[in-house]
């Protein structure tokens, strides 16, 4: 009984300081388990609902973005995964916004202390967040998109379709050619 309580206690240990993922008991995903919307079945992107508070911008819509590319990034600053993420996401930022790029960062807590409005602007300072983020306190918009992940990105075209979606780390290339071919249509 002994070696079986301490073989699971190593495993969570083991998984705890890698970051990996435990299925059924943590809902962030690992680079492995992507998930793209395909051409064919673009659909209209929900509007950003039930955002109390905005940093770094104003109040934003779709009906506002139309005509630009968004990024939506569905993230939270206790989750390993989204703040490993953050670099690229903030690179892809400062790459593309002079072409039309807006990212929209959506901070939807999975804990009660990520709910803090000063702990949400702290974690921006410190990942030197400058592009739009909606505080989603109550999963609202994390809902209209049916989203179940953090972190989740969906690319939506100028015309307010959703093109491409990835939950997890990684393909970051990808993310930036989808990005790049979007901003390249339309120039």
């Amino acid at each position: 009984m002994a070696f079986k309580l301490l073989a699971v206690s190593a495993a969570l240990i083991g998984f705890a300081v890698t970051g990996a993922v435990i299925p059924g008991v943590c809902d962030e995903v690992s680079q492995t388990a992507p998930v793209r919307v395909a051409a064919a079945s673009q659909q209209a992107a929900p509007d950003f609902t039930g955002i109390n508070t905005w940093f770094n911008s104003k109040p934003l819509s779709l009906a506002d973005l139309r005509g630009k590319v968004v990024l939506v990034d569905f993230w939270t600053y206790g989750c390993v995964n989204c703040v490993n993420t953050l670099p690229h996401v903030t690179d892809l930022y400062a790459k593309y916004k002079d072409r039309g790029l807006v990212v929209v960062g959506v901070h939807t807590p999975e804990f009660p202390f990520e709910r803090s409005a000063s702990n949400v602007q702290a974690a921006l300072k410190r990942h030197g967040i400058t592009y739009p983020v909606a505080q989603d306190n109550d999963s609202k918009t994390w809902n209209a998109y049916r989203n179940q992940y953090w972190p989740a990105q969906y690319i939506i075209d100028q015309n307010g379709k959703i093109v491409f979606q990835h939950a997890g780390e990684g393909r970051y290339d990808e993310i930036d050619r989808t990005v790049a071919k979007l901003l390249n249509a339309s120039s």
